[in-house]
């Protein structure tokens, strides 16, 4: 069922925004976010290891993966709204993302998983990935 946007706007910009998704009732000369819906990183190169910070905000540790795969290092994250039940009250609009990110970084053959930290913290994941070339293969890195 379509509901009015209870804060501003008409019955027909709740309706827009429930078929097509946020924000259809833009206001003349603003702009969505670039950033909306995407994990934004900066990646620092230096002569021995990367750096890398990813912004996720929203997200714990446990919902997000990464690993290292034929030198690309493949970082998810994936969550979906968890349904709260209240005695109180009916929610008439919940706006929560829900769904599943994925960036993949080039950071050179070789590279071995037990040479990449990880710490999340706040948000944002920091790796640091040493430059140690060796044999190629899939592994899992974990998550401080």
């Amino acid at each position: 069922m379509y509901y009015p946007d209870v804060f501003k706007g008409t019955w027909m910009d709740g309706l827009m925004n429930e078929m097509f998704g946020y924000p259809c009732n833009l206001e003349k000369d603003k702009k969505i976010p670039e950033n909306l819906g995407r994990m934004t990183a900066d990646v620092k190169e230096f002569d021995d290891r990367y750096e890398l910070d990813l912004e996720l905000p929203g997200y714990k540790k446990e919902e997000v993966k990464v690993e290292l795969e034929e030198g690309y290092l493949k970082i998810s994250a994936e969550h979906s709204a968890a349904k709260e039940e209240t005695s109180e009250g009916k929610y008439i609009r919940k706006e929560r993302h829900t769904g599943k990110l994925q960036r993949n970084f080039y950071v050179g053959s070789g590279i071995r998983a037990d040479g990449i930290k990880a710490k999340f913290e706040d948000g944002v994941l920091a790796l640091t990935v040493n430059k140690q070339p060796d044999e190629e293969k899939k592994e899992m890195i974990t998550i401080e």
